[in-house]
């Protein structure tokens, strides 16, 4: 019994303290939805949960990003999530003033999600979480050669959606 309760209590621990992360990580991986964000997260923690015991000592971080990233890329091949297109968006409430920072990272988000899944995953573990090739390799399931490729073509693809048209949020 006590050591079911220690079990929950370094579980509550590290989620408390990586929830603001794994969320924003979630984040990227989904392309910035943030719905969608907060499910990856939830379904990751429930399958760390049933791995406590073998990795709490270990490394829980890289595993639960190893099940988030591959999760985000599994969800993406899915046909339906519920969204409508529609002819134009509806009109926004006039807002105040929106700083720069929040712009960018809204341009940020939205070419992420214009990116294939693994490639997006990859570029976020590589340089967001500032992996090693060898892990994002790992936490891809895929060889280093893979791993860097969709690095590359991913990285290619950001730069390419972020210069061709700057247009203002708003």
């Amino acid at each position: 019994m006590r050591r079911d309760q220690a079990r929950a209590g370094e579980f509550d621990e590290f989620v408390a303290a990586r929830w603001s992360a794994l969320l924003h990580l979630a984040r990227l991986l989904t392309g910035g939805d943030r719905h969608r964000a907060e499910d990856l997260v939830q379904e990751s923690l429930v399958k760390l949960w049933f791995a406590w015991p073998k990795v709490a000592e270990e490394a829980p971080e890289a595993y639960v990003r190893t099940v988030m990233a591959r999760a985000a890329a599994r969800s993406a091949r899915r046909r339906w999530w519920g969204e409508r297109p529609v002819e134009q968006l509806p009109e926004t409430a006039a807002g105040g003033d929106v700083s720069a920072a929040v712009a960018e990272r809204s341009r940020l988000e939205a070419a992420l999600g214009r990116l294939s899944a693994k490639q997006r995953a990859a570029v976020v573990l590589r340089y967001y979480q500032d992996l090693p090739e060898r892990q994002v390799a790992e936490a891809l399931g895929c060889p280093l050669g893979t791993a860097r490729s969709h690095t590359a073509r991913g990285v290619a693809r950001l730069r390419q959606l972020l210069t061709d048209v700057i247009e203002p949020v708003g």
